[in-house]
């Protein structure tokens, strides 16, 4: 059966129903330029999405050496064929008009077309300057969630070893820190214990802060299917929105901004008060029910409710749920993530599962959602706070380890402290102590918290800064080198998604007129810097992306993220591969810890955990005295209230979040056709309630104001929890009235001008979702609607005072082939 499907109006296509313990079955969907037949494909290249965790496989179709669409591959275990909105489209942005084809450098206040010789002659220039002068703690990296492992493994290299800085971040910082963090407080290692392949298994899905129909739209396919079969799960829902996750869920709970962790421990608290624990795998393999136990015992659903304001009944059933489940399958993503206790509330979801047993069997297990496509390669390469291989910093022979792999010294690796994350990078840039930033594929200038105060950092006279990219972003228009970059289908590497699924992405086209790969642009730099070992030889002695890989192997053997047993002739043509991938394990891992916890030891573990409430982190000595045997630790912490409340001044809880068709600050998803129609410009939902007691009314123009700055934008009424605005972050200041950069820029589009500089004490994410905010009328809509699309979770609540909206439709170039 085939149908030809309007993708932006239903963003996640037909159903294809089937049964728990079932295989769902494959859909392809195909999305090819207009007049553009599958006969007039000359090739079908394979890679997978970029701008988004689920590691979609697919197809790119190529003719005459340009792009021409995109089909979903039906082989592979992730998506079976399918394609959400972003896969389907976004492949258009490659060939964008305005595509960085030529390095620039500054000369004045502009920006001037150089070759690569001139651009990097004055990194190489500005880099030996600072060693000499200032030493390595000068120059710092700030990389991407989207660039491919081969990419990361050098940048880890050439900044560890060849410059020697601890200074290497990455944009995950943003967005999956947390996950990294509660992965190691739990069970000693990064490493996502589940399977998107336990959708097909659990009887109840808990989804904690996870928007998975908009963040991961081809998962909630794959729930949509389940639910229209037999045996459908129950949905378990902790969002303050009214998403389409909530509308389908048994239990919908939609706390205050802030308060998971109260919300957590409650439900803790009656799952261990009505005996749902698993007392025997809790014996075998865990450490401290006990203080869980003493730490819930009084965080009672009705002091919850007091906390969250949730009714406690509520809360009741959600634990029974819970409780009662036969598979339970857990998600968490930015909800819980981006919020001031983030750590300690993602551990106590992965508590529920170990006090109730269900990790490692087919249905059963937490998935600590990442929510850029390679953001796992980030971590396990060691592009962030981390070292490659998840080796523990604080551990000598970890260090010991690289060094010998490297050939080395030991002591060039720096690991007296921690690796520095990149809120900490930009203060150092503030305070004049990092004078070189490399900043690759990321675009901070939109994304990250304060934004008038990073503008600022970035314009520093004392700071140089490199910007490597496929546009000239809002951050590309601050730099004094701007390096064009090639991007997805115009290089060759693998990445990684959010449940350890390996992926080939194969060169299909050329970059645009000079353009570089990014691992082309780390290998040339190492290469003028003249990294050397310790016996003279080339420290990075790699060439292509097939090299790379094959040096990353040796990197991860041994390790929780092994890639020994993968190739990429092996990822060639099939379905991607989850690591470990052995020798042992040819066909790769489906689930951790189906036999014990296994990287928990002291010995082996990545870290020795933190204290939930300070982050301060634990010694060696302390964690053998807790952890000798090395199994799963349960780690608990009491509730706080976040450190930005409402006040008369400031109302309102401001949090922000995505939609389904865009992708962090709109680089290539804002020069998509279809992408940028659904949803044009920025908007702020709020509930009737709070509307109408503010005399607001559908698509008034307003002014949100904030603790670091406003913006501007026009009223959604929803039914998002009253008291509570939600804004979209993808949005920077181009698309305005003056349609002018930074020199002339309105900056009051994006939603992190209104977002303090504040973050988790553990991971050291930022607070995107526990701001405060007032709302001031600027003009009346006179019948204009807001952008918000109505089709997702900002669709117009039915109690809003306003007629019928038009719907959120694509037409005929939206369309893509369904087939199944």
């Amino acid at each position: 059966m085939s149908t030809s499907v309007d993708r932006i109006a239903h963003p996640w296509g037909n159903r294809t129903p089937y049964a728990r313990h079932g295989h769902w079955p494959a859909r392809r969907d195909t999305s090819l330029a207009a007049g553009v037949g599958p006969a007039d494909v000359q090739r079908w290249v394979q890679t997978a999405s970029l701008l988004h965790s689920d590691g979609d496989a697919m197809d790119i179709a190529v003719r005459d050496g340009v792009i021409v669409g995109v089909r979903g591959r039906a082989v592979d275990r992730v998506n079976r064929g399918r394609l959400g909105p972003k896969d389907a489209f976004a492949w258009q942005a490659n060939a964008s008009p305005d595509r960085l084809t030529r390095p620039l450098v500054r000369a004045g206040r502009g920006l001037v077309e150089t070759d690569w010789d001139g651009a990097m002659g004055q990194v190489v220039a500005r880099s030996r300057t600072l060693l000499k002068e200032h030493g390595p703690g000068s120059i710092a990296f700030y990389t991407s969630g989207q660039l491919f492992l081969e990419e990361y493994y050098t940048l880890a290299v050439l900044a560890r070893a060849g410059i020697g800085t601890r200074h290497l971040d990455g944009n995950t910082r943003l967005c999956t820190a947390t996950a990294a963090e509660a992965l190691k407080e739990s069970f000693g290692s990064d490493g996502q214990p589940g399977s998107f392949e336990d959708i097909d298994h659990a009887d109840v899905i808990a989804l904690f802060g996870h928007n998975i129909a908009e963040t991961q739209p081809v998962q909630w396919m794959r729930i949509l299917d389940r639910l229209d079969g037999p045996d459908p799960p129950r949905l378990v829902c902790v969002d303050p929105r009214p998403t389409p996750v909530a509308r389908r869920a048994a239990v919908h709970l939609a706390p205050r901004g802030g308060t998971n962790l109260a919300l957590l421990n409650a439900l803790l608290h009656e799952i261990i008060r009505t005996d749902r624990v698993d007392h025997a795998y809790v014996d075998r393999r865990t450490v401290g029910f006990e203080d869980l136990t003493a730490r819930v015992a009084d965080c009672t659903p009705e002091w919850a409710e007091t906390i969250c304001d949730v009714p406690a009944s509520r809360i009741r059933c959600a634990a029974e749920l819970l409780g009662s489940a036969d598979r339970l399958l857990s998600t968490v993503l930015q909800g819980v993530y981006q919020a001031h206790q983030a750590t300690a509330a993602a551990v106590q979801v992965n508590n529920l599962h170990l006090i109730r047993g269900m990790l490692g069997r087919p249905g059963c297990g937490v998935l600590q959602m990442n929510g850029q496509p390679t953001a796992q390669n980030t971590r396990e390469c060691g592009a962030d706070g981390d070292l490659p291989g998840f080796r523990n910093w604080a551990n000598g022979e970890h260090v010991a380890e690289l060094a010998r792999l490297w050939n080395v010294d030991a002591e060039t690796i720096p690991h007296d402290a921690p690796p520095t994350h990149a809120m900490k990078i930009f203060r150092l840039a503030e305070r004049g102590a990092v004078r070189m930033l490399w900043i690759s594929g990321t675009n901070p200038a939109v994304s990250l918290p304060e934004l008038s105060r990073v503008r600022a950092i970035l314009a520093r006279s004392g700071l140089f800064v490199v910007v490597q990219d496929l546009f000239l972003t809002e951050t590309a228009q601050l730099a004094d080198v701007v390096l064009p970059a090639a991007t997805w289908g115009e290089k060759t590497g693998t990445f990684t998604n959010a449940d350890r699924t390996v992926h080939l992405s194969d060169k299909a086209v050329e970059p645009p007129g000079e353009a570089r790969t990014d691992l082309d642009i780390f290998l040339d730099y190492a290469r003028r810097m003249d990294f050397r070992d310790r016996d003279g030889g080339p420290l990075i002695d790699w060439h292509d992306a097939e090299s790379a890989f094959e040096a990353w192997k040796r990197c991860s053997a041994g390790r929780p993220c092994d890639y020994t047993g993968l190739t990429y002739d092996k990822l060639r043509g099939g379905s991607g591969i989850q690591w470990p991938c052995t020798p042992d394990a040819p066909d790769g891992t489906p689930r951790l810890y189906d036999a014990g916890i296994t990287w928990a030891r002291p010995d082996v573990c990545e870290s020795y955990g933190k204290d939930l409430a300070t982050g301060e982190a634990a010694s060696e000595e302390a964690y053998r005295r807790l952890n000798p045997d090395g199994k799963a630790v349960i780690r608990t912490a009491a509730y706080v209230p976040p450190r930005e409340n409402p006040t008369d001044r400031r109302p309102f809880q401001l949090t922000t979040g995505r939609t389904v068709y865009h992708f962090h600050t709109r680089t290539k998803t804002g020069r998509t056709p279809q992408l940028n129609a659904a949803a044009p410009d920025v908007w702020v939902e709020m509930s009737p309630p709070d509307a109408a007691a503010q005399g607001l009314a559908e698509g008034d123009l307003v002014e949100v104001i904030g603790v670091s700055g406003t913006l501007r934008c026009r009223v959604r009424v929803t039914d998002i929890r009253a008291g509570m605005l939600f804004v979209p972050f993808h949005y920077g200041y181009w698309d305005t009235p003056s349609g002018s950069g930074p020199d002339g820029a309105v900056p009051g589009r994006a939603a992190n001008e209104a977002i303090v500089n504040d973050w988790d004490p553990v991971s050291k994410q930022p607070l995107f979702k526990t701001a405060t905010a007032a709302v001031r009328l600027i003009e009346k809509s006179s019948g204009r609607p807001s952008p918000a699309p109505t089709t997702t979770a900002s669709a117009p609540s039915a109690k809003a005072r306003t007629g019928p909206l038009p719907p959120t439709e694509g037409g005929s170039a939206a369309h893509v082939s369904e087939a199944w």
